[in-house]
């Protein structure tokens, strides 16, 4: 794996980009050749993400019209930008890249590419696409869901989406619960970005936790979307976010009714044949804890049965397989490189 593979990493400044940097710091073929950010232009990165210095020095943002003028025969693009900016932002880099003859990869983070046409795009997010035309290039859906066909480009389905998916996707096999789903979810400070808030606002988060948004939130409609691409079957997602008084983390439950005749051991052979492949999805004999995974790219699940009830509990990090993570694992999937590839650090346990 001597190979290097230069990145653009679009909308690099946020949290999610400075993640991504500090991953890509111990991958031996992928290496950022640019970091393109409008408000911190010229800025040092390990300025603005000071946990950095040393690593990659000399390394400052650039603008889009910026890019390197020769990036080889093949380059990985990484988009960290925000909803609704990125799609001209990976437009624009595409077209870089043609202009380069250089054939580009691209898994964006944000939701611009998430959905197979502009008109579902906008009627959940109320804006018009930035680049509709390449929407039929991208595939949303993780890694240890792409079973048939590698995607030219990826469409990240982003932190809650993967716990969902997680969860869901082996109850997709005809049989095993009825398709309405409840699903709550506490996440930390940082899957709210950089940008302060005021739900975001330390005295307001320490020792608090609050709803938002519940059975409206936007996630919902973009899994259920990707569940029906992926497996042919709808489920309805009945979804509740909640703020945590911590910065890193999802703790999510997923509730469903079992059918007639279905029993903990199904259910639990369901999990462990789908991922029996899949490196960093552990299933384990108890409720996961957020300290075993946070800094790794790494999810444990735990099922439960009782009274034809099932619930199922997931932890993950938010910006390592919710985001960042979930982007490089991807972009090794597409360079055919070893999915684990840079990402083999376990969790912190003690952060």
């Amino acid at each position: 794996m001597s190979e290097s593979i230069p990145a653009i990493v679009l909308g690099g400044s946020g949290y999610v980009g400075g993640e991504l940097l500090r991953l890509l710091a111990s991958h031996p073929c992928i290496r950022p050749a640019a970091v393109v950010s409008r408000s911190r232009r010229h800025e040092a990165v390990e300025a603005v993400f000071p946990n950095l210095r040393g690593v990659w020095p000399g390394l400052r943002f650039t603008a889009i019209d910026d890019l390197p003028d020769t990036l080889g025969d093949r380059c990985a693009i990484f988009s960290t930008a925000a909803h609704g900016a990125s799609a001209q932002l990976v437009d624009r880099a595409l077209g870089a890249c043609e202009q380069r003859q250089c054939v580009p990869s691209v898994v964006d983070v944000s939701a611009d590419f998430r959905f197979r046409d502009a008109e579902a795009y906008e009627a959940v997010y109320g804006i018009e696409h930035g680049a509709p035309d390449r929407m039929q290039m991208f595939r949303s859906l993780l890694p240890e869901h792409a079973t048939i066909r590698k995607p030219r480009h990826v469409g990240h389905p982003g932190c809650f989406a993967t716990g969902m998916l997680l969860a869901t996707m082996p109850l997709m096999r005809p049989g095993l619960v009825d398709p309405r789903l409840m699903v709550s979810a506490v996440t930390g400070s940082t899957g709210a970005g950089r940008a302060p808030r005021p739900t975001t606002h330390h005295p307001t988060r320490h020792a608090n936790m609050f709803a938002y948004k519940p059975l409206a939130h936007r996630h919902a409609p973009e899994v259920e979307g990707i569940l029906r691409a992926s497996t042919g079957r709808g489920v309805q997602l009945h979804f509740v976010p909640t703020s945590g008084p911590f910065a890193r983390g999802i703790y999510m439950v997923l509730h469903a009714r079992l059918l007639d005749g279905v029993d903990s051991s199904q259910v639990r052979d369901a999990y462990a044949d789908h991922y029996a492949k899949a490196p960093f999805v552990h299933l384990v004999d108890a409720p996961p804890r957020l300290k075993d995974v946070v800094g790794s790219n790494h999810a444990r699940l735990a099922t439960a049965v009782n009274r034809g009830t099932l619930a199922v509990t997931v932890a993950l990090d938010n910006l390592v397989k919710g985001a960042a993570g979930g982007a490089i694992q991807w972009m090794n999937v597409l360079h055919e490189l070893p999915e684990t590839t840079g990402l083999t650090t376990p969790a912190a346990a003690w952060m």
